[in-house]
């Protein structure tokens, strides 16, 4: 008999503790960003893989994230480093399901080559940074070169930056051009978009760190622009309705939409794009490009997020495909 594939994908950012108020005035404490993610793909591939978060940690954090992921077998925590005793702290407080307020008092050192050499032979790669100076981009020229894994780049770590005083803001991609050739699959969401695709010069009155009913025409030329220049897909998560997937087929722009599945209940939102980056390297695990399967996989992830404060959200690969199935007629 053949022996199934082990598959290897290893999640690059930061485990901040979050101090999370929800907006119906609920308070959580968690440590966020990458656990989302990895968590979720540790229940996926149970039995089928490894997931190997790579991430700088403070040394009073060690023992509970250790703890923390323990449960889940197919995690390997060696990429787990509190030797340079840095890490995220955040306070978000959310003024609906969506907005948030946001407020960084400690940082992480980026994540550089050394940290990404024992992981060159996984099969894909997710970089959810959620601020500027996480990743560096040697990291992903490093891996470009010495590995064949599918790189996946959620692009709210190089639209957000954090001031003296703590305050996190949104920033334009300015250097987006030196990094986009070295990502595979680009992932954002409408506000990074707006970022992502900047004019060439503003008018004063047009600059603002709100951004509001933002509309989708910018989408399109933003993804045949970034397509043109190396990533193979642009996916947009639309708030609660689902994504937009952006590919190129004979040099001509593709667009689909992939509805949201819907979840009644919303708890919390908190990582919901982290765990959607996730799916989406579940669903390109082989090195394929079936990229509307994988915004399946992400969607479904991201529903799960939404329904309670701890990591008990995350289902079987067995749980999260039946539910695939009851929203996407045509998954196989």
């Amino acid at each position: 008999m053949e022996q199934q594939k082990q598959y290897k994908i290893a999640v690059i950012g930061p485990t901040p503790r979050d101090h999370i108020t929800t907006h119906r005035g609920e308070v959580i404490e968690k440590y966020g960003c990458i656990t989302h993610p990895t968590i979720g793909l540790a229940q996926l591939l149970q039995g089928k893989g490894t997931v190997y978060p790579v991430t700088h940690i403070r040394k009073v954090d060690m023992a509970p994230v250790q703890e923390l992921f323990a449960p889940y077998p197919a995690i390997d925590v060696s990429g787990v480093s509190d030797e340079e005793d840095s890490g995220d702290v955040i306070s978000l407080r959310f003024l609906d399901q969506n907005l948030r307020v946001e407020k960084q008092t400690a940082f992480m050192n980026p994540i550089t080559p050394k940290d990404m050499a024992p992981y060159l032979d996984c099969d894909a790669f997710v970089f959810v940074p959620i601020t500027d100076h996480e990743i560096t981009l040697d990291t992903l020229k490093y891996l470009k070169e010495h590995s064949q894994g599918t790189i996946i780049f959620d692009a709210h770590g190089p639209t957000h930056t954090m001031t003296i005083g703590g305050d996190r803001h949104k920033k334009f991609w300015v250097e987006r051009d030196l990094w986009i050739p070295y990502i595979d699959v680009l992932k954002m969401n409408l506000e990074e978009s707006w970022c992502t695709w900047y004019k060439h010069e503003y008018d004063e009155s047009e600059l603002t760190d709100v951004l509001d009913d933002l509309d989708q025409k910018h989408l399109a030329p933003m993804a045949d622009y970034v397509l043109d220049r190396g990533p193979k897909s642009v996916i947009v998560t639309t708030d609660s309705s689902g994504c937009k997937v952006f590919t190129k087929e004979h040099g001509q722009l593709k667009e689909d939409f992939v509805p949201s599945i819907y979840m009644e209940n919303v708890v919390d939102t908190t990582g919901c794009g982290d765990s959607f980056a996730g799916g989406l390297a579940y669903g390109l695990k082989d090195g394929g490009d079936n990229f509307i399967m994988a915004a399946m996989y992400a969607n479904a992830l991201g529903a799960q997020r939404t329904q309670g404060p701890t990591f008990e959200v995350f289902k079987s690969l067995d749980e999260t495909e039946q539910m695939i199935r009851g929203a996407y007629p045509d998954f196989k």
